[in-house]
C-alpha cells in the first residue's frame, strides 16, 4: 500500500497532469473566442490551442528541475525529451494532419459517398506548442512550491 501512496504523492506527476488537463480545458475557451461556439468535446481532441502535450512535458520537466535540481542529469534528459515531444507535435504530427486533409479532399472528389474521413487535427501550430510549453511550468512550479504534493493538500483540507 505504501507504493500506492508514493505514486499518489508524486507532486511532479500530479501538477504536470493537472497542467495537461487545464490545457485541454483552455481549448474550450480558445475555441469559443475563435469560432463563437462552445464545444466541450474539443477537450477530448488532439491539436488546437494550447498544446496539452507541451504543457504536460514542460510541466514535468520543470517539476523535475525544481525537485532534483536544474543541474541534474535527469533534468537534462527531461529537457531533451521535451524538445523531441514539442518538435514532433509541431512537425511530424502537424504534417500528418495536413496530409490527412488532402487525402480527405481526394477521397470525396473520387467518391462523394465515401464515409472514410481521416483525422486532420493531429498536431499543432508553433504558437500552440509555445503557449502549451509556458503553461506547464506556470502551473507546475507554483503548485509544487506553494501547495506541494497531493497528500499534503488532502492533509491540509482534512485538518
Amino acid at each position: 500500500m505504501s507504493d500506492f501512496f508514493a505514486f499518489i504523492n508524486n507532486s511532479v506527476l500530479f501538477w504536470s497532469l493537472l497542467s495537461c488537463l487545464l490545457a485541454q480545458f483552455f481549448k474550450i475557451i480558445f475555441n469559443f473566442f475563435s469560432t463563437g461556439e462552445i464545444r466541450f468535446g474539443i477537450m477530448f481532441e488532439t491539436g488546437g490551442m494550447p498544446s496539452s502535450h507541451s504543457a504536460l512535458i514542460t510541466g514535468a520537466t520543470s517539476g523535475i528541475g525544481y525537485e532534483l535540481g536544474f543541474d541534474s542529469s535527469i533534468f537534462a534528459l527531461a529537457v531533451a525529451v521535451s524538445l523531441i515531444v514539442m518538435y514532433d507535435a509541431s512537425g511530424v504530427r502537424r504534417s500528418a494532419g495536413l496530409q490527412a486533409a488532402e487525402i480527405n479532399k481526394l477521397s470525396k472528389k473520387l467518391n462523394p459517398q465515401s464515409e472514410v474521413l481521416l483525422k486532420e487535427t493531429l498536431g499543432h501550430k508553433k504558437i500552440e506548442v509555445i503557449v502549451g510549453s509556458f503553461l506547464g511550468p506556470l502551473i507546475t512550479l507554483p503548485g509544487m512550491f506553494f501547495l506541494g504534493s497531493p497528500l499534503k493538500i488532502i492533509n491540509f483540507l482534512i485538518n
